[in-house]
């Protein structure tokens, strides 16, 4: 009996050390995944909440996509893949060795017979290796580990579509295979500027109707039977309802990247592995494996805070594309009945997840996440916002998404943010919704093409109202009143309200000894009644530093959770914008990276740089003579650091002197109009504030 018993003991110990060491690691576990990136599958059943739990993993395939990721959906054994990756290495190459980085990661796999990677390499004025000659057109073929040279040709423009078509048709005629790949890799610029920026011939682009004309020129295209079974783009910038509509006859899947994408990329060593160790995989799994190993690459880089990457089934699109054309021809309607609408509209997608920027800073892409655009013009747009939800989720079969991107839903869409009439003619030929060509032109223009005006004529409308902006009602100099209180308050009514998108205020100081102003930036900390067109001040008497270092700060994202800022710095000698959060759940800011502003091509920075230690900082202020009314700002350095261990940024107390804000008004035309000045004088803890007319 003592021996049953001291048996009976040590075994429910055992039980009972197994049962706490499960506890503990479980909750490690579950530590660790809330820390993590999101990805998930897409439901068809529901759509996501905003209210949703964030920055978990979460596994498993929900119902609606079982089938495209099952082994049940997997290929034959032995049959064949072929990659063929256009390798336009432009100044990512040049300056950075980012595409050789990217060739070495390949060279730490082996891939089996049945699968082989063709690239054509150019487009940069140097490459940081010794096999790829820049004088030339170079193509490559890796098979096994080894990497040969099987063809050259003279130099030429990549982002020429005769180059890409080229490509294709050598590819076509010496590597074709059972399963193919289209892969581009280079810098993004969106729907309307596209890809491989070719740094020999003046950053030229293909553009969305350009790849488009190559692929026809080389395969039979149908959306039943489509020749590829993935295109992806390890760009920035390219996962849009635009690029997705153009190339629903090509391919079956495509995966990119809404947001811009950090230097790193995709992870070639990891998901040239996966596919090397399991050929049978079809395109819905292998960008799943690609979205998945690109979040590992961006974790050990520590560049995963803003990242996106989705896996769009393009057989999938039509009900989407029939859904947002839809919406589109309904907010045209409401812009056509009543054109405050276009303002309304403009509020809510300046409050929608944007990417790239959009700002004066750091320019502007003009590409907005599609779901979040949607979701906060629901109450405007009721009779189709659900059907461009349900749609959207069905096609975006799996995606993944860093914190300080919460929102992404995996397609973007076009939003002139900066009313450019230019770029706008560049969307114009590539649209995927005719009704938002004319919305666009509408807003951008005042008027539409006498093919928009049979367009609105099948609607029911035979002309167009003016529109109300900035330049119509003469808002600059606005008064200002101060309340009992001491604030600043510009009371404009609800009708010049609605005529808005957005309310800032710009901070200066005054530096006696220099005779100068000095902008500190643009932000949104006001007391806002839109209802009613009432704005009072928030002055604190703080502003944004690194290390104690006063910077110039715009706003450039505005969210319920985070804000996102851009501050010009000169970084090791180069001009730069930081990008830096302020998470109002940890009550703190954070520099995600520098990067390069958007180019007049339209070309995106995917180089993130991390900030690290010994780079040497100079701030960017902008300053004009006090003394001087007719001087305007202009850049001006200020100070000069080196980061450390410690470096961050964190807002630091003006202390005593005068300080001048003026209220910014900004129409749907992205037209700007100014109120009168407010000056704080501080001394202490005492602020006395006045307004200058």
């Amino acid at each position: 009996m003592k021996k049953f018993l001291k048996f009976l003991f040590v075994f429910l110990g055992i039980v009972f050390l197994c049962i706490v060491l499960y506890i503990i690691f479980s909750d490690d576990e579950t530590a660790e995944q809330d820390n993590t990136i999101n990805s998930s599958a897409t439901s068809n059943d529901e759509v996501a909440s905003d209210d949703d739990e964030e920055d978990t993993l979460i596994d498993g395939i929900d119902s609606s996509d079982e089938d495209a990721f099952s082994n049940d959906s997997a290929f034959s054994e032995g049959e064949t893949w072929a990659i063929y990756w256009y390798l336009c290495g432009s100044d990512l190459e040049s300056e950075e060795g980012a595409a050789t980085d990217d060739l070495e990661e390949m060279f730490e796999t082996e891939l089996p017979e049945n699968v082989k990677v063709v690239i054509e390499t150019g487009g940069a004025a140097s490459w940081k290796n010794d096999y790829v000659d820049s004088t030339l057109i170079e193509r490559y073929l890796y098979e096994g580990n080894e990497l040969t040279c099987v063809d050259q040709q003279p130099s030429a423009n990549m982002g020429d579509t005769d180059t890409f078509r080229e490509f294709l048709q050598f590819c076509e005629d010496n590597y074709s295979a059972d399963h193919k790949m289209i892969l581009f890799w280079n810098h993004g610029g969106g729907s309307v500027n596209g890809v491989a920026f070719d740094e020999l011939y003046d950053y030229d682009s293909l553009t969305l109707d350009e790849m488009h004309e190559a692929y026809s020129n080389v395969y039979e295209l149908s959306s039943e039977n489509p020749p590829m079974e993935i295109v992806g783009f390890d760009t920035c910038l390219m996962a849009t309802v635009d690029t997705a509509s153009s190339l629903t006859d090509v391919s079956h899947y495509m995966v990119a990247s809404e947001e811009m994408e950090p230097g790193n990329g995709w992870y070639y060593s990891e998901w040239l592995q996966q596919l090397a160790d399991n050929p049978t995989m079809n395109g819905a799994q292998l960008g799943k494996v690609i979205c998945d190993t690109y979040v590992e690459g961006c974790e050990l880089e520590e560049t995963g805070d803003d990242i996106t990457l989705s896996v769009i089934d393009l057989s999938r699109m039509e009900p989407l594309l029939t859904a947002y054309d839809n919406i589109g021809k309904e907010a045209l309607g409401a812009a056509c009945e009543d054109p405050v609408f276009l303002s309304e509209l403009a509020r809510n997608t300046r409050a929608a997840e944007n990417y790239g920027g959009n700002s004066s800073e750091e320019g502007y892409t003009n590409m907005v996440d599609l779901g979040d655009f949607v979701s906060n013009s629901a109450t405007i747009l009721p009779e189709n916002a659900n059907d461009v939800l349900t749609t959207l989720e069905d096609c975006v079969i799996y995606k993944i998404n860093g914190p300080y991107r919460a929102q992404a839903t995996g397609l973007s869409c076009y939003y002139s943010y900066n009313n450019d009439a230019e770029d706008y003619e560049g969307y114009m030929e590539i649209s995927a919704s005719e009704a938002f060509k004319y919305l666009y032109g509408y807003e951008i223009n005042g008027a539409i093409s006498d093919e928009g005006m049979k367009y609105l004529e099948q609607m029911g409308y035979e002309e167009l109202p003016e529109i109300q902006t900035i330049a119509t009602n003469g808002l600059d100099d606005f008064p200002i009143e101060l309340d009992d209180d001491g604030y600043a308050v510009l009371d404009i009514g609800t009708d010049t309200a609605n005529m808005l998108q957005a309310v800032y205020f710009q901070l200066s100081y005054y530096d006696a000894e220099n005779d100068l102003m000095i902008l500190l930036g643009r932000d949104n900390d006001l007391d806002a009644d839109w209802e009613n067109g009432v704005f009072k001040d928030n002055f604190r008497g703080v502003w944004g530093s690194i290390d104690g270092h006063l910077v110039y700060m715009e706003i450039t994202d505005e969210k319920d959770d985070y804000n996102i800022y851009s501050v010009p710095v000169i970084l090791n000698g180069e001009d730069y914008n930081l990008r830096v959060t302020y998470d109002y759940s940890k009550e703190a800011y954070e520099i995600l990276g520098a990067r390069k502003e958007i180019d007049d091509v339209g070309m995106a920075d995917k180089e993130m740089k991390k900030i690290v230690r010994g780079d040497k900082i100079t701030t960017i202020l902008y300053a004009a003579e006090y003394s001087d009314d007719e001087s305007e700002y202009t850049a001006t350095e200020g100070d000069t650091f080196t980061v450390t261990d410690t470096t961050k940024f964190e807002e630091i107390d003006l202390g005593d002197g005068e300080f001048y804000m003026i209220y910014e008004m900004v129409d749907m035309s992205n037209e700007s109009a100014y109120s009168d000045i407010v000056t704080f004088y501080v001394e202490g803890d005492e602020v006395t504030t006045e307004v200058y007319e």
